[in-house]
């Protein structure tokens, strides 16, 4: 793909306005209880100070607010970035329609406290991203995480009005996944969890890529739900189904596709919660699979130890119970064991990368991306949406 990096700008004297995705979670009093997103650009934010830009203008989202929330405002988010880099950042409360600061680095406002940010209407997008695009010169899109959302003003609405290149957080992970995945070593496996019965289309079109699927959580449930086994209480996508029939159909005896044995399942969704390990066809009803069971992960580590690329987007089990997370735990750890016997490992954001830092495993794996959606996207092979509007901006700004 042709588009504009950071190393195709004079950045000197130039007002950058960064698209960032530093929607990081808040507690109920709007205090940040994990700053990685923030971290992600940070090295793009210190190119732009090193080549003298004069003014560096952040913007993002933060939750999915109606109007506006004071939880999800970005002031605390600016404090942080400032005592990160021991730099002054300057937060406005608007995005810049009435002038802004003589500040070199800029915080604006929540951009979805703006309601032309997800507007459905193309013109107020264009009107929001035009108005944003008047602050600077050039855009940078640096959000990965939020690329598989186009119609979104901040990130594309901007990008038609500025000549727009990747940042360098954003490169790293599309550079990685795409090394990882367009020619992997093989053998090549897959971990797809979650919940969602439409992740299914994205198994469907990762059994074009590798050589084994392994099915787990909440969508394995369902998927063997549908396949006519007693789940139980089991959470189950049963809305989602009616549109993935076939790829149900597609999955039941592929030699390619790997779904749970056995199952930990529990009387009640609760961390004491009585519990006890199945067979997948001895769920009882009114009990609830929440883990992967011991056969399971004893068959799931058999592959991604004979594995040379893996890569993972989903959780296991409901990690967040003490009592339910061992399959989730000893997957992890496999895939660091994997790690040290060769193989590349790339886990793919959301749930799967919060489980990695909580084991402090970031070490020990090839990759942990920032975005569950977008590193998804690009495991099925597709193009992130933004990455086609960057490519259309070269077209449209090449000199």
């Amino acid at each position: 793909m042709d588009y504009y990096t950071m190393d195709d700008f004079d950045f000197s004297g130039k007002r950058v306005l960064v698209r960032t995705n530093f929607d990081v979670p808040v507690d109920d009093n709007g205090n940040i209880t994990d700053d990685r997103r923030i971290m992600l650009s940070v090295p793009t934010i210190r190119y732009l100070l090193e080549k003298n830009a004069s003014k560096i203008i952040i913007m993002f989202h933060m939750g999915r607010p109606k109007g506006r929330v004071p939880e999800l405002s970005t002031t605390k988010v600016a404090s942080r970035l400032a005592e990160m880099m021991g730099i002054d950042v300057a937060k406005v409360d608007s995005w810049g329609e009435n002038g802004l600061p003589e500040a070199r680095v800029i915080m604006l406002e929540n951009v979805r406290f703006n309601a032309f940010e997800k507007s459905k209407d193309e013109a107020e997008r264009d009107s929001f991203g035009k108005q944003l695009a008047g602050l600077a010169d050039i855009f940078v899109m640096d959000a990965f995480s939020n690329m598989h959302h186009a119609e979104q003003a901040s990130m594309t609405g901007a990008m038609k009005y500025l000549p727009s290149c990747l940042g360098i957080g954003s490169k790293k992970e599309i550079d990685m996944i795409s090394r990882a995945i367009e020619n992997p070593e093989r053998p090549f496996v897959s971990i797809i969890g979650g919940l969602k019965a439409e992740k299914l289309n994205a198994v469907h079109n990762l059994l074009k890529k590798v050589d084994r699927i392994l099915v787990a959580g909440a969508l394995a449930f369902t998927v063997q739900k549908a396949m006519g086994y007693e789940m139980g209480d089991s959470k189950i996508d049963s809305e989602g189904l009616t549109h993935v029939q076939e790829i149900v159909t597609e999955l039941k005896d592929n030699p390619k596709v790997i779904l749970p044995s056995d199952a930990v399942i529990a009387d009640r969704f609760d961390e004491l919660a009585e519990s006890e390990v199945v067979a997948i066809d001895s769920v009882r009803p009114g009990w609830m699979a929440l883990d992967i069971g011991p056969a399971t992960v004893g068959s799931f580590r058999s592959e991604l130890l004979c594995a040379k690329t893996i890569i993972w987007n989903g959780p296991i089990g409901v990690f967040e119970f003490e009592k339910f997370s061992k399959g989730t735990r000893e997957i992890a750890a496999t895939l660091a064991e994997a790690v040290s016997c060769g193989a590349c490992v790339i886990v793919g954001g959301g749930d799967s990368a919060d489980v990695i830092d909580k084991l402090k495993l970031e070490d020990k794996v090839t990759f942990v991306s920032s975005g569950g959606g977008a590193s998804l996207l690009m495991f099925e092979g597709k193009t992130l949406p933004t990455m086609d509007h960057l490519v259309r901006n070269k077209q449209a700004f090449a000199r």
